[in-house]
């Protein structure tokens, strides 16, 4: 399975061409795709309209949505970000920790955009999406 960050959906949704964005294109309908419930409330969040509101809403109610935290993955994620701090790293958003783990923990992919996946990429396991060819 591939969960999809909110770092890319927002690209998505305001039509900003990224290979992030190129890379869900190309992946919509054809694998499968999942969606973490804080990653939707990031994503439908930001719309102003509630027609562009209600085709995301729907859009992403096609995927497969998970309840990504409780009590061991709450605990799971302070342990993961205190690995990282202890290497000198400091994520900056709770949610981006808690997404990390739990692809982790269940060995999803992620495609993302945001920088701060990077470090569970190369010290914690985190299986990224390649955008390239």
């Amino acid at each position: 399975m591939i969960l999809v960050d909110s770092s890319v959906w927002i690209d998505y949704f305001n039509g900003h061409v990224t290979p992030q964005t190129d890379k869900l294109d190309a992946l919509l309908g054809v694998e499968p795709l999942g969606i973490g419930d804080f990653i939707l409330t990031e994503v439908l969040r930001g719309f102003r309209a509630d027609a562009d509101y209600q085709t995301a809403k729907s859009l992403l109610n096609t995927l497969t949505i998970f309840d990504m935290l409780g009590t061991e993955l709450a605990i799971k994620s302070a342990d993961n970000f205190r690995a990282l701090r202890k290497r000198g790293v400091t994520v900056r958003k709770t949610a981006d920790v808690i997404i990390a783990t739990f692809c982790i923990e269940y060995s999803h992919s992620l495609l993302f955009a945001d920088k701060d996946f990077v470090p569970f990429v190369s010290h914690l396991g985190l299986k990224a999406v390649s955008t390239h060819c």
